[in-house]
């Protein structure tokens, strides 16, 4: 039995310009964050001919083209398996549309799992693009890239992507004292709104490629807030941090009708006034995690948990997607 993981991630800055429409034409930045909250993948042969899949389903197919799940059939067939005899079951810590990039971490988990079974090394950047082939490319996906890469490197990373589809990928230098501060002071609660990203994301992928000025300023705007971000935690000015979070979310709201609602625009409001200089639905909007940096952590938690939002602590991931048992 092989079993692999991949973590999950949140955005710490730069959110939205790792779309093909965005960078393709201006280039794109982020800073993304993986955590110790998993995706995993089992892989074993069967003693039966077949191919076997449990996820939130069970499915049983003699032949990959009759595969009901699109990523296990485009990954599978990627792997170019003659006669599938494969059994592969998948677990997360926290469920999917919930804005923390569960499709990329289970892609990357999965891909990850397939090479080992085959007893193929695969490298991080070689993973997270076979992982964005599959979604972007083969599947159609409007969504970007930086779930993939994040989950298959791991760490605290920045991400360039650039206009011929190449992606630089860097550690944020920053001191312990600030990694500290950060797994501290960034708490995460479930709103209890689960979304599909690709829904959210195909209105801003749609108007970049139509050239919409509109939607183009306030990518722009939001690249620039990530390289600010990115200079503040390498200064070590986390206060600073915090208030270009609450920036980026008043840009991100702009985004998209459906990037928010009256009942997430009340909690926010209400962590704002009880402890939080920043935050933001982590993910593509309109549900899963509101994200804040707090001041006073502990009255932003109680306000949060009488509003009966429940908060999920972490702390970072700097393995990227691993072998558990191989």
């Amino acid at each position: 039995m092989i079993i692999t993981r991949s973590p999950l991630r949140i955005t710490l800055g730069g959110g939205g310009t790792d779309l093909p429409s965005y960078y393709r034409q201006h280039d794109g930045f982020l800073i993304a964050a993986a955590i110790d909250k998993y995706v995993y993948v089992t892989v074993m042969r069967p003693f039966i001919p077949g191919i076997f899949l449990k996820y939130s389903q069970l499915e049983k197919s003699e032949r990959v083209d009759g595969i009901q799940h699109p990523i296990l059939r485009e990954a599978i067939r990627m792997l170019d398996f003659k006669t599938p005899q494969i059994e592969i079951t998948t677990l997360a810590d926290i469920p999917s549309g919930t804005g923390l990039g569960s499709s990329g971490s289970f892609t990357t988990a999965l891909l990850k799992a397939l090479y080992t079974h085959r007893r193929r090394m695969i490298l991080p950047d070689d993973l997270a693009r076979l992982a964005c082939e599959i979604e972007l490319e083969k599947l159609k996906e409007p969504i970007g890239k930086q779930d993939q890469y994040i989950a298959a490197y791991g760490g605290i990373t920045c991400f360039e992507f650039n206009k011929d589809d190449s992606v630089n990928a860097y550690p944020l230098q920053i001191g312990i004292d600030t990694l500290f501060d950060l797994e501290d002071n960034l708490l995460l609660f479930f709103t209890g709104f689960a979304r599909s990203a690709s829904a959210i994301l195909k209105d801003q992928d749609k108007r970049s490629k139509e050239m919409d000025e509109d939607m183009l300023n306030n990518l722009h705007y939001v690249k620039d807030l990530g390289m600010h971000s990115k200079h503040a935690l390498v200064d070590g000015k986390t206060s600073e941090f915090g208030a270009l979070m609450h920036e980026h979310w008043e840009h991100k709201r702009k985004r998209s009708k459906g990037m928010s609602n009256p009942q997430i625009d009340e909690w926010y409001e209400l962590g704002m006034k009880n402890g939080a200089l920043g935050g933001k639905l982590v993910g593509a909007g309109g549900g899963g995690f509101l994200m804040f940096y707090a001041e006073d952590r502990n009255r932003l938690r109680h306000s949060m948990s009488k509003a009966g939002l429940e908060e999920v602590r972490f702390r970072f991931d700097f393995e990227g997607s691993k072998v558990m048992i191989g």
